[in-house]
C-alpha cells in the first residue's frame, strides 16, 4: 500500500473515532482540513477497504470502525507490549534520538503503536524496515522513554 494511502486511511480512522462524520463529503472536507486531497471515488474505496459502518450516535447515523476492530484493537501501549514479545529489540542512543533495531519488517508496526500510544516523551517517529528513530526533546526525556520501552520489552 502506498504511503499516502496509508496516511490518508490512518487519518480517516482517527477522524471517525473523534468526530461525527455523516457523509463521504463531510469526510472529504475533514481530510482537506488535515491536508489530504482525495476524490469522492478514492474516499469511497477507502470507506470500503476500512470496512467502515454506519452507527447511531446522538440520533444521527455516522461512520465508525467495525465493532470487531473497535472491540479488539489494543491500546498503543498494549500493542507495543505484544510487538516486543514477538520481536526482539535493541536500544541505541544518538543525541536526542532513541534508535530501536528489531526484526526486518517490524519497525513500522512498532512506530505506529508508539504513535498511537501518544506518549509525551516521543516528539516523532521515523521507521524503516528494521530500524526506528524516535526523536526526543532532550536527553532526560530520552532516558525516560528508553526506560518505559525497556520495561515493556522485558515484560
Amino acid at each position: 500500500m502506498e504511503v499516502m494511502k496509508q496516511l490518508r486511511q490512518r487519518a480517516i480512522r482517527d477522524l471517525v473515532e473523534r468526530r461525527s462524520i455523516r457523509t463521504q463529503q463531510e469526510l472529504a472536507t475533514a481530510l482537506r482540513e488535515r491536508g489530504f486531497r482525495a476524490t469522492q471515488a478514492t474516499i469511497s474505496r477507502d470507506v470500503a477497504e476500512l470496512q467502515l459502518v454506519k452507527v447511531g450516535r446522538e440520533g444521527v447515523a455516522v461512520y465508525a470502525m467495525p465493532a470487531r476492530f473497535a472491540d479488539t484493537d489494543p491500546s498503543g501501549e498494549e500493542r507495543l507490549r505484544r510487538l516486543f514479545h514477538d520481536a526482539p529489540v535493541e536500544f541505541r542512543e544518538a543525541g536526542h534520538i532513541l534508535v530501536l533495531v528489531t526484526l526486518p519488517g517490524s519497525a513500522h508496526a512498532i512506530a505506529a503503536a508508539l504513535d498511537r500510544a501518544r506518549w509525551p516523551e516521543a516528539v516523532g517517529t521515523i521507521a524503516g524496515d528494521d530500524t526506528l528513530f524516535i526523536a526526543c526533546a532532550d536527553r532526560r526525556t530520552l532516558a525516560r522513554l528508553r526506560g518505559r520501552l525497556e520495561r515493556l520489552a522485558t515484560g
